[in-house]
């Protein structure tokens, strides 16, 4: 195949990367013809839904399945993209009556996945959403009293066994996608773990099922934490993939997408549709403003392109709409970060253009530094991607990355409990009454990120620094009640002293969503101008507490959004948060009051929980942060980009290019003294504190 960029070689007749099969491994052999998994697709035809499931590998073999599940109080199910694990497990053991009269919980990585899945189990079993099928995600549930499948995100599970650590609503937990190895998902590997034993010894419990689910993962590892738990494996026929790897390295992965959509645009006919994997919100919303341009272009041929956007931010009403059919001879084009990787199927996907990158934090406990990088996917990422052509039809994966590339990334993506910050991790666990030092993870970090994390929850107040192992404090207590980052957590709970708490509730709504600044294809003047009246010249967290004011205050929000070039999706999305936080706090009976037009009170507020993230103005125009002596400086997006003030907080420092501040404020250098004096007096080596 012909490319601008190069041509792109290395067809492959399968998509399955290997796997090492342990001698525990039981193996299911399917052979059936060609199978459409279906999860996606919109029919009311109960005929036609049940001989969908049929045709499912899964379906063939569901009292084989049955048999292992009720034999076994651990299993871990590999299956085949397409097998339909996913959707039919979890019907099977309803069906089967496994779980009693408990629930099922059925987890996922993330909410769009646990949102569209629980939809298409409704669908299979002619019930409504918030039936006998629900789901549950952050800020949004959608469950009853008859709930007896229960889709959820990670955390959200995790949340709940803050308030019961033995999960007795539940006989079976189903993990899902566990390759994916977030952060919430390790931690449950080792609560599910903790709770099964628990309820194995007192009889009183009725036992606890677990069943991890992926499609591919090191089964050994999993295998040997679960104590031997003995694998089964899905082997189902799914379609061919065809793969294709550019025939030198490409400098801009970004063009060489770009290029390679319109190339099958011009070739592939009108029905087939295209998933393009790029790295983030920014990249995705460029991406798509540059294709709207070309199709404009009358010598642009193909047939007439929708092109949609799907990333882990964008509202969730927005992101179901990948998910919607096209006009007939309408070609879409979905442009995706990794969050389409697993679990979803998209209909119509019959290439997948795959950038080779990802977007990846990486957390340093020594200079408290976010390091937001572009990096290259693992082997294991790039197999999942390509199979997203193969699960309606046979397919095609265009690789803009070498085979030599493909075979020098990492097998296996670095789970993002090594690569994170921990503080919130260890106040999760705490509130569960588990030690986070001695609680058995499947891979552990550095006891270093440990300790770190514990010393930042006792200045924020939320361990107790006089008892001889961390316990929790009552205001400790009341911060993991919130689905946030302590810190943030800590400034709402504080924002009552300052008498500003509905100033806070905004900010932070807004500091919960991605960028809320869109710029189109926009000269840079225009836009500058348009925010121009939004800025404070205190800085960040005051311009945003400006701009959320006038749009909630605004009628026609999205013309609004769009003359003043902020993200109306992600501005609607910090309104729904705001709603939530708001109920969490008055759930713990806080006082709301108004600071006004006294703006200094919100950032005192903000100074209770983010003390540590202070840093001061050198000779040479760059910032020394206070607490790890860091050098760095003002990112270019924030209000305060071009002015020098003395002293700033921030609430993030990230490194892309160079190392920069988010979220920028000034301070007064007294605040600190006045507000957390113990803090203060650690830094007096500052030349400000």
């Amino acid at each position: 195949m012909e490319s601008k960029y190069g041509n792109l070689n290395g067809k492959l007749p399968n998509i399955n990367s290997p796997m090492k099969r342990p001698s525990s491994e039981i193996t299911i052999n399917i052979h059936t013809k060609k199978f459409n998994d279906g999860k996606s697709q919109d029919t009311s035809n109960s005929v036609q839904l049940l001989e969908q499931r049929k045709s499912l590998p899964v379906y063939k073999v569901r009292k084989r399945i049955l048999e292992e599940i009720n034999k076994h109080a651990t299993l871990i199910v590999i299956g085949e993209t397409g097998s339909g694990k996913t959707t039919q497990i979890p019907h099977f053991i309803h069906n089967a009556q496994l779980a009693g009269n408990m629930m099922i919980g059925i987890t996922q990585p993330r909410r769009v996945a646990a949102v569209t899945i629980a939809q298409r189990v409704a669908q299979e079993m002619h019930c409504t959403v918030g039936g006998t099928v629900g789901y549950c995600v952050r800020f949004e549930d959608s469950t009853s009293p008859a709930t007896k499948l229960k889709f959820m995100t990670d955390g959200m599970l995790l949340r709940e066994a803050m308030l019961d650590e033995h999960l007795k609503s539940y006989n079976v937990i189903i993990l899902d996608e566990a390759h994916e190895r977030t952060v919430n998902t390790d931690i449950l590997f080792g609560i599910v773990k903790k709770a099964q034993v628990y309820r194995a010894e007192h009889r009183s419990l009725a036992p606890l099922k677990v069943i991890v689910m992926s499609a591919t993962m090191d089964v050994d590892h999993f295998s040997n934490y679960f104590n031997k738990a003995p694998i089964l494996y899905l082997e189902g026929r799914q379609y061919t993939v065809d793969i294709y790897h550019a025939l030198k390295p490409q400098d801009d992965y970004c063009f060489a997408c770009l290029v390679t959509i319109f190339q099958i645009h011009k070739e592939a006919p009108a029905s087939e549709d295209i998933l393009v994997f790029l790295t983030g919100q920014e990249e995705i919303e460029s991406m798509c403003s540059t294709i709207r341009a070309i199709l404009k272009d009358p010598q642009c041929k193909g047939p007439p392109m929708k092109v949609c956007v799907l990333y882990a931010t964008l509202n969730p009403n927005k992101q179901l709409e990948v998910f919607n059919a096209t006009a007939a001879g309408t070609r879409k084009v979905i442009l995706s970060t990794n969050i389409a990787e697993t679990s979803v199927t998209i209909s119509g996907v019959k290439h997948v253009v795959d950038s080779g990158m990802v977007k990846a934090r990486f957390y340093k406990p020594s200079t408290g530094l976010n390091m937001l990088r572009v990096q290259s996917i693992s082997q294991a990422q790039a197999w999942q991607r390509a199979g997203r052509a193969g699960r309606q039809s046979n397919g095609a994966c265009y690789r803009v990355y070498t085979k030599l590339e493909f075979d020098g990334m990492m097998k296996n993506t670095v789970p993002e409990i090594q690569r994170c910050g921990l503080s919130g991790v260890v106040l999760q666990l705490l509130a569960i009454g588990i030690d986070p030092v001695e609680f058995d993870l499947l891979d552990k970090p550095q006891l270093g990120s440990i300790i770190e994390a514990i010393n930042l929850l006792q200045q924020l107040g939320a361990i107790d620094k006089n008892a001889e192992t961390p316990i929790l404090t009552d205001l400790g207590k009341k911060m993991a009640q919130f689905p946030l980052d302590p810190r943030f957590a800590k400034v709402i709970l504080s924002a009552s002293d300052f008498d500003c708490l509905e100033e806070v509730l905004s900010v932070v709504a807004v500091l919960s969503v991605d960028t809320i600044y869109v710029s189109g294809n926009s000269s840079k003047e225009a836009v500058t101008e348009a925010r121009r009246k939004f800025m404070s010249p205190t800085g960040d967290i005051i311009t945003y507490l400006n701009i959320y004011r006038c749009y909630s205050n605004t009628k026609n929000r999205k013309k609004w959004c769009f003359e003043n070039y902020l993200n109306f999706w992600n501005l609607e999305y910090a309104h729904e948060v705001r709603t939530q936080l708001k109920d969490l706090c008055q759930s713990n009976n806080m006082r709301f009051s108004s600071s006004g037009s006294n703006h200094s009170k919100v950032i005192m507020a903000f100074l209770t929980g983010l003390f540590m993230n202070t840093a001061e103005l050198q000779q040479n125009k760059q910032y020394i942060t206070v607490a790890t002596r860091q050098l760095t400086s003002i990112h270019p997006s924030s209000a305060m980009f071009g002015s020098l003030p003395p002293c700033v907080l921030y609430t993030e420092m990230v490194q892309t290019n160079k190392c920069y501040l988010r979220c920028v404020s000034q301070i007064d250098p007294g605040w600190l003294v006045q507000i957390i004096p113990n803090y203060a007096h650690l830094y007096t080596s500052s030349r400000n504190f």
